[in-house]
């Protein structure tokens, strides 16, 4: 199981002393808190796309690009990359490319986003966004499994002989997690193609969560890649955490309370009971995140949320040693008990290149044995035996 962070970007102002983060500031320190992140012995970073104020992530591939000459060990993703309103062959290309920089290190999600006005600003309708998640990713898909790809779809200009540059890592696609909150379809989507499923479930009760990863794990048995405990599936979350789950509270209520995308609505205490958000203890977050098994079943991939609501980066960095020294170990013994054997790891390159190969061998095998078969009915086989 992968254990990260996701960051949305946002530049806040820290209510306790009025300051707000130049964007400058506020790039540098997603840049710092990816970097932590490995440090403390996290698993994954991923950032999202936005393209409008008060968020700076608008070219997620400049920023994992540059994470990846700076770690080892870290899986770079998205959280979420625009299958809406970004053109599929750009995706295709820079996606690819930064899988070769990161040799493999990476993976994306994607998703429709939940900014409106971000369609006309790149040329699209809103209207259409389930139609545009469909196609685009249909020949997303397409451009990184077909060495030449002929398409023609409602969206976009043909493409006659196109071959999509650079081919990807070792022939394997960039493993891809659709992103959903509330779209069924997106869900569909992700168990129709045998891709992950991430429900960012950061506004959400349990209860919707429970649903929408049912419905994936049923349709993904359904179209018959594996069994529904086979489905791979991700959470969200968010977390602030001290010793004392009192100071907790005390600390992080004026950023809940001001925050634009907290306050001025359920309180505190109503929106922790609601949803995954826990402020607390260390040990509050450990039972809180092992109860989302209870839930969902086993799953592969949990991202915390824990750079947002203004909150300042040497607290960040605070809650990352916590996360890494504290919670993480164990959350990774606790969620190893009772695991049962065919339900998979989270998906990384290097296993996926593996089954590749395993396939293909597998492939090779049985049309070996084929010509065997058939040469064994022709007269000379027979006059041989």
């Amino acid at each position: 199981m992968q254990f990260g962070i996701f960051s949305v970007g946002d530049v806040t102002t820290d209510p306790t002393n009025g300051r707000t983060p130049t964007e400058a500031e506020r790039i540098k320190a997603i840049l710092t808190i990816a970097r932590k992140a490995e440090e403390v012995g996290l698993d994954v970073f991923a950032t999202g796309e936005h393209h409008n104020p008060p968020f700076v992530p608008s070219s997620p591939t400049t920023m994992l690009g540059y994470l990846a000459a700076k770690t080892e060990r870290l899986v770079l993703s998205t959280s979420t990359t625009l299958i809406t309103t970004n053109d599929p062959v750009k995706i295709a290309e820079d996606f690819a490319m930064l899988q070769h920089v990161a040799d493999g290190r990476m993976d994306l999600m994607l998703g429709r986003g939940n900014t409106g006005p971000v369609y006309p600003w790149f040329g699209k309708d809103i209207r259409e966004g389930i139609p545009l998640a469909i196609e685009n990713y249909a020949l997303l898909h397409k451009l990184w499994h077909e060495d030449v790809v002929n398409w023609a779809g409602k969206f976009r200009t043909p493409l006659e002989s196109f071959t999509s540059t650079p081919r990807p890592l070792d022939g394997v696609a960039p493993f891809v997690w659709h992103g959903s909150i509330r779209s069924p379809e997106i869900a569909e989507e992700a168990a129709y193609y045998g891709d992950g499923f991430f429900h960012n479930n950061i506004f959400w009760p349990m209860s919707h969560t429970k649903r929408m990863v049912r419905l994936y794990r049923n349709r993904y048995a359904h179209y018959g890649h594996g069994t529904e405990a086979q489905a791979i599936v991700g959470l969200g979350g968010q977390a602030f955490m001290r010793k004392n789950s009192q100071d907790a509270v005390r600390e992080f209520r004026p950023y809940f309370d001001n925050a634009p995308v907290y306050g001025h609505g359920p309180t505190l205490e109503e929106f922790t009971a609601q949803t995954p958000l826990t402020v607390g203890s260390p040990q509050q977050v450990i039972e809180r995140t092992l109860s989302f098994r209870d839930d969902i079943g086993d799953y592969q991939r949990q991202l915390f949320l824990m750079d947002h609501a203004g909150l300042p980066l040497k607290t960040v960095l605070e809650q990352l040693d916590i996360l890494g020294e504290e919670v993480v170990p164990v959350l990774r013994e606790e969620f190893a008990k009772g695991r049962p054997a065919d339900v998979p790891d989270a998906p990384t390159h290097a296993a996926r290149v593996a089954a590749a190969q395993d396939r293909e061998g597998r492939t090779q095998e049985d049309r070996t044995q084929a010509d065997r078969s058939q040469a064994d009915q022709t007269p000379e086989g027979a006059s041989a035996r």
